[in-house]
């Protein structure tokens, strides 16, 4: 059957026009659910997710064995990473600057920590930008994660503690809050 060149068009208001628009908005709210529901095929955990190095040394390898290649070895303790996919007893991780590979679950802590963004950031003693400042943090530090509102989040090295705006650390979701 020959269609002379001309294409089929939904015209608003045909019923044509309604099945086409139904179709195109459940792949829309399909895909942000999909998106929203990520989960990990082994813990069954919400991915991306961020969890930090239990170690001081571990080995980013090309893939999820021990037989695939080493590219390098973060040597951090407590530094946060974003886990982005599992494979058995692996989890494939970036650190902020995008570095990533796969590393055993084994050295991996669910204890969560924060890189601080912006050399010598206040933290203050409330999640208010006019509270007083309790202390200043250096740009690179890792901080220990506490509370988190959804513009704030309170934050812990050294001995101090104080709230920083959350799109100034590495670490956590920016919709993320926490008790």
């Amino acid at each position: 059957m020959a269609n002379n060149g001309r294409q089929a068009v939904a015209v608003p208001g045909t019923k044509h026009f309604r099945i086409v628009a139904l179709a195109a908005c459940i792949g829309i709210l399909g895909t942000a659910v999909q998106a929203q529901q990520a989960r990990g095929p082994v813990t069954n955990l919400p991915l991306p997710r961020f969890v930090s190095m239990k170690t001081g040394e571990g080995n980013v390898r090309r893939g999820p064995s021990l037989t695939h290649r080493i590219d390098w070895v973060f040597k951090r303790r407590d530094m946060p990473l974003q886990i982005t996919a599992e494979y058995g007893h692996w989890r494939r991780v970036r650190d902020r600057e995008g570095a990533g590979g796969w590393v055993h679950y084994a050295l991996l802590s669910g204890s969560r920590t924060v890189l601080i963004e912006e050399d010598m950031l206040p933290a203050r003693t409330h999640p208010d930008p006019k509270a007083p400042v309790a202390a200043a943090f250096e740009l690179g530090v890792v901080a220990r994660l506490g509370k988190c509102l959804p513009d704030w989040c309170q934050v812990t090295a050294g001995g101090y503690r104080g709230w920083a705006p959350k799109d100034k650390l590495w670490g956590v979701a920016p919709e993320e809050t926490r008790d």
